[in-house]
């Protein structure tokens, strides 16, 4: 996959940009990621390995994240060792989150 394969026509973060947020999102699956599930096909769960920080990283990255990319709704459920991380769309944005869910999965723990 390209490094900006999944980024949708309509996200509005500057395209020069694109690559600096992929990586956050890159380095965050690398570092932190240990499941990938989709419970609803509009729907993508991703379980995050806690740690100092590591809530208000998500959360800020979520945030940011939904400023230029509004489709997307982001949920966090923190637990003592695990941050939950929902991600979900309406039915036209199916495909990226598709390619998220794709990404993710190959950068799984």
């Amino acid at each position: 996959m390209s490094e900006i394969a999944w980024v949708p026509q309509s996200c509005t973060l500057p395209t020069e940009e694109q690559p600096l947020r992929i990586a956050e999102w890159d380095t965050l699956f690398s570092e932190r990621l240990t499941s990938v599930s989709r419970p609803e096909p509009l729907r993508l769960r991703l379980d995050l390995a806690g740690g100092p920080g590591i809530e208000q990283r998500v959360r800020d990255l979520a945030e940011r994240e939904s400023g230029c990319c509004s489709f997307f709704t982001f949920a966090t459920t923190p637990s003592e060792d695990l941050i939950g991380l929902d991600i979900a769309v309406d039915p036209a944005r199916e495909a990226v989150l598709d390619a998220l869910a794709a990404r993710a999965a190959g950068m799984q723990q």
